[in-house]
C-alpha cells in the first residue's frame, strides 16, 4: 500500500495517548483481531506488555496538546505508519487521536482505513468557553480526515452530525463495553464476606466513587455532600479510590468538616471490582463524563446511582429508573437523594435491578463487541473488494 508497495500482511494499529488505556478498555477488541488473522500493532506513550499484541511502539504522546514532545511524537507515529502499511488504524484519546490522523493522511491516501473513538467531547453542553475555541476546530478539521468517528454517547454523535463534522460515517457505540461476567451482583451473604476482608461491617452503608482526583472529578462535592448524610445516616461510609492532584487537598476538607473518620481515601486499586460488589449505592460527581466505565460497573453491579447531571451520566442514569441525577452546584439536593436511597432497600433493590438490566441489554462487552467488529468487517469487506478489482 505505501511507498508503491503491496502487502498481503493484514494489520492493525491501535494508537492512544498512553497504553495503559488499552489495558483498561480495549483487551477484547485486540483479541477479536488476533481471531480474524490480523497483526496487532499498539503506539502509545508506556511500556506495559500488553496481550495479543504483535509490535508496540513506545511513542511519547502528551496529554497536553501544547508539549513540544507531541512534534516528536508525530515524526515517530508517522514513521512508524509509512512503514507497516496497515490497512486499518483505530485511535482513541484527544491526542492520540489527533497525532495518529494528521500522521496518517498519506496512508489514507493508498487505502488505510482511519477510525476515531471520541470517548467524550471536551466541548459539549455546558463546557467552558475556552473549550469550544480550542478543541471544537481541531475535532471538526480532523473529522475530514477521518473514515469512522465512533462517538459513546448520544450527544456527542447528535452534535457531530448536526455540526458538519466530515467524517465518512458517523457511528454511535455504547462505549467499550463492561464484562457482565465479572461485574455481575452478589447476594448478601458475600457481599458480607467482601465488607470484613476490607474492615467493613454489615450494618456498614457505603458510598462508593472511584475516579482520578482531579477538578473535573470534583470530589468535594461528595465530601460536602456526606456532612448532610452523615447526620441523617450514622453507619454511612464514603469511599473515594483514586489518587491525583487534587488528593491531598480532599484530605484535607474532610478533615476540617469534621469527617475524615468516616471518608475513606483508597488510594490506586486494581480490586474495584470488589470494592463495587461490597458497597450500596454508586455516587459520581464529575462534570464532564463522555460515557463513565466507573458507572457502567456499579450499575452491572446492580448499584442504584446518585451522579451529578452531564452527558455521560444523563446517556445511564434515569431519575426514578437507575438512580437520581442531581444539579452539581445543588450540595444538599444530592445529599437528599443519598439519603432518601439509604433509608428505602426496596428503592435500591429496584433501581439496581434496572440498572443491571440496562446494562445487559446495551452495556455489556459482548454487545459492544458486535457493534465494533460490524464496523471492522465493513472496512475488512471494502478491502478485499479492492484488492479483488485489481487483480
Amino acid at each position: 500500500m505505501t511507498n508503491g508497495k503491496q502487502t498481503t500482511k493484514k494489520r492493525v494499529l491501535f494508537c492512544a495517548t498512553v497504553d495503559y488505556h488499552f489495558k483498561a478498555f480495549h483487551i477484547p477488541y485486540l483479541k477479536w483481531f488476533k481471531e480474524q488473522g490480523w497483526e496487532v500493532h499498539i503506539a502509545a506513550s508506556g511500556n506495559l506488555e500488553l496481550p495479543f499484541v504483535d509490535e508496540k511502539y513506545d511513542i511519547p504522546i502528551q496529554r497536553s496538546p501544547f508539549k513540544v514532545k507531541n512534534l516528536t511524537a508525530y515524526n515517530q507515529l508517522k514513521e512508524t505508519i509509512d512503514n507497516n502499511q496497515y490497512q486499518i488504524i483505530h485511535c482513541h484519546t484527544p491526542m492520540g487521536g489527533v497525532l495518529a490522523r494528521i500522521a496518517a493522511r498519506a496512508a489514507r491516501k493508498n487505502g488505510t482505513k482511519v477510525i476515531y473513538t471520541a470517548h467524550g467531547f471536551h466541548f459539549c453542553k455546558g463546557a467552558p468557553l475556552v473549550n469550544w475555541l480550542l478543541y471544537y476546530p481541531i475535532e471538526r478539521m480532523l473529522a475530514s480526515y477521518t473514515d469512522c468517528l465512533i462517538t459513546i454517547n448520544s450527544e456527542d454523535y447528535n452534535l457531530s452530525k448536526s455540526h458538519g463534522f466530515k467524517a465518512g460515517v458517523i457511528e454511535h457505540v455504547h462505549g467499550v463495553g463492561v464484562n457482565t461476567d465479572v461485574y455481575r451482583p452478589v447476594d448478601q451473604l458475600r457481599k458480607n464476606m467482601i465488607r470484613r476482608s476490607f474492615g467493613y461491617s454489615p450494618e456498614d452503608f457505603l458510598l462508593l466513587y472511584a475516579a482520578e482526583f482531579n477538578k473535573n472529578k470534583n470530589q468535594q462535592l461528595l465530601i460536602n455532600a456526606f456532612t448532610k448524610v452523615k447526620g441523617d445516616i450514622p453507619n454511612a461510609k464514603l469511599l473515594l479510590a483514586g489518587e491525583g492532584p487534587l488528593l491531598e487537598e480532599c484530605k484535607a476538607l474532610a478533615r476540617k468538616l469534621g469527617i475524615d473518620e468516616y471518608v475513606h481515601f483508597l488510594g490506586l486499586r486494581n480490586d474495584v471490582e470488589l470494592l463495587v460488589k461490597m458497597s450500596d449505592l454508586a455516587v459520581a460527581s464529575s462534570l464532564r463524563e463522555g460515557l463513565p466505565v466507573n458507572i457502567l460497573e456499579a450499575m452491572a453491579c446492580g448499584l442504584p446511582v446518585v451522579a451529578t447531571e452531564n452527558r455521560g451520566h444523563r446517556e445511564l442514569v434515569k431519575n426514578n429508573e437507575t438512580g437520581f441525577i442531581n444539579n452539581p452546584l445543588d450540595v444538599g439536593k444530592f445529599a437528599s437523594k443519598i439519603i432518601e436511597l439509604a433509608q428505602s432497600e426496596y428503592m435500591r433493590n429496584k433501581l439496581g435491578k434496572s440498572s443491571r438490566l440496562m446494562i445487559e441489554q446495551n452495556y455489556g462487552v459482548t454487545n459492544v463487541l458486535d457493534q465494533k467488529s460490524r464496523i471492522y468487517r465493513r472496512y475488512m469487506k471494502e478491502m478485499e473488494e479492492l484488492k479483488w478489482a485489481a487483480h
